[in-house]
């Protein structure tokens, strides 16, 4: 990359005609959220209009398959910030393929910005043979994030911002698993068909030389709003993101004639998270696969303000399930992945157990409304088949701001705990006696267990929705771990087709002392 710039008079329109095609021009900005929330506002009071038309045919999906993409490469001495010797280095996505909506990016430093054009001599094509052919105003499809995360000078991979409003982030010691996503609109909803929101433009913020925080904006676009995002992105053994964003509805005319299709909003989705789960001990249904557990989460924690800790552990149900658990200002909610041994897996290409968690700590006054779970039946591990998100009970007047601000956290849980007295373990399968009834192994741990004895155990409080019955309860101490384990059994009512909904928690007397077990049980 050409020598960086400096925004000073005169010295940067010399720096800026030195580096030749890679910046456009330079403008006087100060960058913050208001800044992007206005050119959001600006969108939402016109018809949305998606990048994806002004993307050339020979990189559309229909031409341009995934073997050809994969040979475009981006050149890694090119990437932003890489001259500058900058803790933080940008390398770009190349539109095309699946990834059809362009972006366009921005750089700022304080009071100015400049746009980042897209230069096709950063890429290696390969074998392909239309470089020549791309236009000199194209956008980039997205961008990764290289930080040294896990050595002393030698980058890693931090994060990517790439298709849709999708991303992932890591921590030291984590691999590629589950993603968040800026929005999701009318997610699992069953007469709507789900709109998914775009990034469409990137403010990268230049980092200072000793910097552990990355800054960025964006905007975010689709039929029915426009909104702007702030991301504060700090690396480390768990990576934390602080994220603000302020969303605006579009008016129904402005909608239609985007979408003349579209019905009235049916929920929305704020810090929406998606994840996989196929096999694993608490599958309702198993597959003939040689590995125990193939997933990149196994269960949905949430925190209430009531003091309440629940463990929903995650399923691949025969049918579509949504599950709402309403409360008022929730604490935080997350897509976890408790079980870190290799053994649980037994995959040596796929590193289940290193993938990180992702918890959603709720900032400021989020008001009523409910966790949701959407669970998709899956085949294989090659579909992401799990969404939760924060669906607020009242919905935004058209052009009114919605803004919120929360913390994610990208953790395996080794430098923090989000919860102490757990479910440790979900194991389910057939009661003894050829009947229909199921039973349930749920094994708690955690210091407010460990000092109770055999003689005074703790008592299992359990419950189950009216479509089935609890048949018997008990409780063990597993004294190879030191947990305590719930048998539990349970019978469906007879020719009763939907979930049933199970709950277990341990007491000591009527003080409860771990979190509460929730489990939605799909019949076959």
């Amino acid at each position: 990359m050409d020598a960086p710039w400096r925004l000073c008079g005169s010295l940067a329109v010399t720096l800026l005609a030195s580096a030749g095609s890679l910046f456009a021009e330079i403008d006087t900005a100060d960058v913050n959220l208001d800044y992007v929330a206005q050119r959001a506002l600006d969108r939402a009071h016109k018809p949305f209009h998606s990048p994806r038309g002004d993307l050339p045919a020979f990189l559309r999906a229909d031409q341009l398959d995934y073997d050809k993409y994969r040979q475009i490469r981006f050149r890694p001495e090119r990437a932003l910030w890489s001259a500058d010797k900058l803790p933080f280095r940008v390398e770009f996505f190349h539109p095309g393929y699946l990834y059809e909506e362009p972006v366009h990016v921005y750089e700022f430093v304080k009071d100015h910005v400049q746009d980042v054009r897209f230069v096709s001599d950063f890429f290696d094509y390969g074998n392909l043979h239309f470089k020549k052919q791309v236009p000199a105003d194209t956008g980039y499809a997205g961008f990764r994030v290289l930080y040294a995360l896990n050595q002393p000078n030698k980058l890693d991979e931090l994060g990517s911002f790439l298709g849709a409003s999708y991303y992932r982030l890591l921590g030291s010691g984590q691999a590629y698993g589950p993603s968040a996503r800026g929005l999701a609109i009318d997610c699992g909803e069953p007469n709507q068909p789900e709109e998914f929101p775009l990034f469409t433009d990137w403010w990268l913020g230049k980092p200072a030389p000793n910097t552990g925080e990355l800054r960025l904006f964006a905007i975010l676009d689709s039929v029915s709003c426009a909104g702007a995002y702030e991301f504060r992105i700090r690396p480390g053994e768990t990576t934390a993101a602080d994220v603000d964003a302020v969303l605006y509805w579009r008016e129904e005319d402005k909608i239609k004639a985007a979408d003349p299709n579209r019905k009235p909003l049916t929920s929305i989705g704020l810090a929406p998270l998606t994840s996989m789960f196929w096999i694993g001990p608490a599958s309702s249904a198993r597959f003939d696969d040689y590995r125990p557990g193939v997933h990149d989460s196994d269960g949905l924690l949430m925190q209430f303000r009531d003091g309440e800790t629940i463990w929903r552990p995650l399923d691949d149900p025969p049918r579509l399930t949504h599950q709402h658990f309403a409360t008022t200002n929730v604490v935080g909610f997350g897509l976890l992945q408790r079980n870190r041994d290799f053994a649980a897996y037994q995959d040596l290409f796929n590193h289940y157990y290193q993938v990180p968690s992702i918890w959603i700590k709720a900032r400021g006054d989020w008001g009523e409304g409910s966790v949701d779970l959407m669970e998709l039946h899956t085949t294989y591990e090659g579909l992401d088949n799990v969404v939760a998100f924060w669906n607020p009970k009242n919905k935004p007047a058209p052009l009114q701001p919605l803004r919120f601000s929360y913390t994610q956290l990208w953790t395996r849980e080794t430098d923090l705990s989000l919860s102490t007295n757990k479910v440790t373990a979900t194991l389910v399968g057939n009661d003894i006696g050829g009947t229909n009834r199921k039973q349930f192994a749920v094994d708690f741990a955690g210091p407010a267990l460990f000092s109770l004895s055999e003689t005074n155990p703790p008592r299992a409080v359990v419950g189950c929705s009216p479509n089935g019955t609890i048949i018997d309860s008990q409780v063990f101490k597993v004294h190879p771990t030191g947990a305590w384990r719930v048998m539990l059994k349970f019978e469906p009512k007879a020719g009763d087709k939907d979930p049933i909904d199970l709950r277990c928690a341990l007491n000591e007397g009527k003080k409860q002392l771990t979190e509460t077990w929730t489990y939605y049980w799909n019949p076959p």
